[in-house]
């Protein structure tokens, strides 16, 4: 199961049950059918934004604020998708032209992804230029990004 179907699941379940530890979405995640560590989980949850809030049977549970981020994600997606001419790395940077006025789209969704190894970005009109530590993150993250076409 890929990251975008793994964390639309665990939307789902926390949005049927009452889940207030990640032991027991790493056993909800399991009972579906999709294997995951407890690292994953914490990571999903961190990406997803989810907070605990009061819960009704139990003390308390995870739930989306707003519950618009997935959704965000996927229309800067959908955008990154469309302007995105070009994508390289030299050294410890990465290059991303895009269509006239489509860089600071593209650099949302880049910076919607939380790439623990982005040291920073600068979008203009249509380049984003992205700093990573060495010259291995930044062909990583190219690579990373090209699977979002």
């Amino acid at each position: 199961m890929n990251k975008k179907h793994r964390q639309q699941l665990i939307l789902d379940i926390i949005n049927q049950f009452e889940i207030d530890t990640q032991d027991e979405l790493v056993a909800m995640l399991e009972s579906k059918g999709c294997e995951v560590t407890q690292a994953t989980a914490s990571r999903d949850v961190k990406e997803l934004e989810l907070v605990k809030v009061a819960g009704r049977e139990k003390r308390y549970k995870y739930a989306q604020v707003g519950g618009t981020m997935l959704s965000d994600r996927t229309k800067y997606g959908n955008i990154f998708r469309e302007s995105v001419v070009s994508l390289q790395y030299a050294q410890n940077l990465v290059i991303i032209k895009t269509v006239h006025g489509g860089a600071n789209s593209a650099a949302a969704f880049i910076d919607n992804l939380s790439i623990t190894d982005i040291l920073g970005s600068i979008a203009g009109d249509d380049t984003i230029f992205i700093a990573t530590k060495d010259e291995e993150c930044a062909k990583r993250i190219t690579e990373q990004l090209k699977s979002c076409f």
